[in-house]
């Protein structure tokens, strides 16, 4: 069962998300929060697998929210999803860069938000990759300068190719299509890439790319 906890403002909208969510055979709602503060203590309490996380909201927002959930090594193992109303929200890149695994728009249609619920929890952060490749297009630009390939240097050759590529939003199929290896090689590669640079989870890996210099904005080829 994957237990979610919706943080949003708005309660017409975490009773929709609710009423979805707990329809679901392997997903159950665990918790609800009107506000940043709230969140993170509901977050501590009901040790949810997923929380879905609006950026704007009173007391404490959406973000510093997240800082404080992926900074707290009891919260290791929750994802974070943050909910904008925007698709290129201004605060989404740093969502990410805080630690969130992924970002939703508040219409999009109810299979997307389930198979993202499911999918952070399986691992594939950053959701869609057509919407991760449009983020970068729009916001790593925004980040801070590179620091440098140092970081990099507990990874092999094939395991930084293999970065390069999840950086610009490649999913594991298409880096398996791109290096001609079986999608199980290239899912592989991007754990052990993971686990060698303490990334969090792919989302993490992708801003890792940018700010060790490996991808540049633009690079979308």
């Amino acid at each position: 069962m994957i237990r979610v906890l919706l943080a949003d403002d708005q309660s017409l909208v975490r009773a929709g998300f609710r009423a979805l969510l707990d329809a679901q055979a392997d997903i159950e709602v665990v918790g609800e929060a009107a506000d940043g503060e709230e969140a993170v203590r509901a977050v501590r309490e009901a040790a949810p697998d997923v929380v879905l996380m609006d950026i704007r909201m009173p007391l404490l927002d959406g973000l510093a929210a997240t800082r404080r959930i992926t900074g707290d090594p009891a919260l290791q193992d929750v994802r974070v999803v943050v909910l904008t109303t925007f698709e290129l929200d201004e605060y989404v890149f740093e969502a990410i860069r805080s630690g969130a695994s992924g970002f939703l728009v508040k219409d999009t249609e109810p299979e997307e938000l389930l198979r993202a619920v499911r999918a952070v929890v399986a691992g594939d952060a950053l959701l869609s990759p057509g919407v991760t490749r449009r983020l970068i297009a729009e916001f790593a630009a925004r980040s801070k300068q590179p620091s440098g390939a140092d970081a990099l240097a507990p990874l092999t050759e094939r395991e930084r190719e293999v970065m390069a590529l999840v950086g610009i939003g490649l999913s594991n199929e298409e880096i398996a299509r791109r290096l001609v290896v079986s999608p199980l090689t290239a899912k592989t590669h991007v754990s052990r890439t993971m686990v060698k640079l303490g990334a969090r989870d792919r989302a993490q890996l992708v801003v890792l790319a940018y700010e060790s210099g490996l991808v540049r904005p633009g690079w979308l080829g």
